[in-house]
């Protein structure tokens, strides 16, 4: 597996036109340098950075976590070991690089560098969608206008977030950063995804997709179909999908010409409010980090259940058939976001292009809302008298 110098770090400068010097740390050995810091936060996860054969591994345990609100990180200052005197130059940049495997998929992890100045943390993170289990991925992020001199702690991080409430681990075979020249940096592999990009106008998109079935599921009552959820409108029923502690809301679209159809990019699915009811001082219980990361809804890839079911049939029980959530979901949300407030707001949530090649081949069967928080988020439903209100899905085709 390893075809560099059998050496725990390696430094290496002169490395040629593109990298003026680099740091390397292979795992080898029965220890982890001590300068890797490995820590959680926000909710209860657990993390231990261990070294295995010829590789680190990050073994989380997310299993006391109640809200599945959490992050891994592992982090080192390579500061010490890089030309910092070049990279404080505009011509300059840095690229980190790290060969990955994990315990589930699909799972996203992510790519972080900032200094002790660093007041923005989004601008120099990117997120990588992990496909598989059984192989090894090769992930770089390369910055862009990136602030750092000498003198700085410039941190490189790899993190793995909201993954679920089990047991998990990442392994890492090997970590590098290299200044480089920016006009003659390598691409960047493992498709870096941009964390929370902006909406863009919906008119860009070529597809624009209602969805076929959408259908309330109600745990509290797992044997009744809800598809006649509704609320009233000056003395007319109207169709409504509801959000809430125990009710969620299932989407399906009839993708299946599209099945060989490649991905464009991103997608967006847009949901358009009824209404909204949310309260509750979750920073008093849970303190700011965490306090703030409530009274959202998140959006979730449905990988098992059945095939093609109906709105009109499908209850709780029908989608479960007695199989263990977490099998049927994954884990790991897709998105978190704040449902627009006001009747006929629009709630946007942006679908990396990997989500939307696995709702196109049928990897993924459909997406699943539920609340974060003890909100109550009620959207629109497929069968609203107006088709601009239903829930719909915009992407492009290659």
């Amino acid at each position: 597996m390893k075809s560099l110098a059998p050496l725990s770090i390696l430094f290496v400068t002169l490395l040629g036109p593109a990298a003026h010097a680099q740091f390397v740390d292979h795992f080898e050995g029965n220890e982890i340098h001590p300068d890797w810091q490995y820590f959680t936060g926000d909710g209860d996860a657990r993390l231990n950075l261990v070294p295995l054969d010829g590789h680190a591994r990050m073994e989380i345990d997310a299993t006391d976590d109640q809200h599945n609100v959490w992050w891994s990180i592992i982090k080192r200052n390579v500061a010490p070991h890089l030309g910092m005197e070049k990279l404080a130059s505009p011509d300059y940049e840095l690229r980190i690089e790290a060969r990955i495997r994990v315990s589930d998929a699909p799972r996203r992890v992510n790519f972080m560098i900032n200094t002790q100045r660093t007041t923005d943390f989004h601008q120099h993170l990117r997120e990588y969608d992990i496909p598989n289990t059984t192989e090894w991925h090769t992930i770089s992020m390369t910055t862009e206008g990136l602030d750092a001199v000498p003198g700085d702690d410039l941190n490189v991080q790899l993190s793995a977030t909201d993954w679920g409430l089990g047991q998990y681990h990442v392994d890492v075979d090997y970590y590098r950063a290299d200044v480089v020249r920016a006009a003659g940096a390598e691409a960047d592999v493992g498709e870096p995804l941009v964390y929370h990009p902006p909406i863009p106008a919906l008119d860009t998109f070529t597809q624009h997709r209602p969805a076929d079935h959408d259908v309330v599921l109600n745990r509290d009552y797992p044997m009744v179909n809800f598809d006649g959820w509704h609320t009233e409108e000056k003395g007319t029923k109207v169709p409504v999908l509801t959000v809430s502690a125990d009710q969620w809301v299932l989407l399906r679209w009839d993708l299946s010409a599209l099945k060989n159809a490649e991905a464009d990019g991103a997608g967006v699915l847009e949901l358009t409010t009824q209404s909204v009811q949310k309260g509750g001082n979750y920073v008093a219980a849970y303190e700011e980090d965490l306090g703030v990361e409530f009274d959202k809804i998140r959006v979730f890839e449905v990988m098992g259940g059945p095939e093609q079911w109906d709105q009109k049939e499908l209850t709780f029980q029908g989608f479960a058939r007695e199989e263990p959530l977490e099998t049927l979901v994954n884990g790991q949300m897709v998105f978190d976001v704040e449902p627009a407030a006001e009747r006929g707001g629009k709630t946007h949530i942006t679908l990396s292009r990997p989500v939307m090649q696995r709702l196109l081949d049928g990897t993924t069967k459909g997406l699943l809302i539920r609340p974060l928080g003890a909100l109550e988020a009620t959207f629109y439903d497929s069968q609203a008298d107006d088709p601009k209100l239903a829930p719909t899905l915009y992407f492009n085709l290659q």
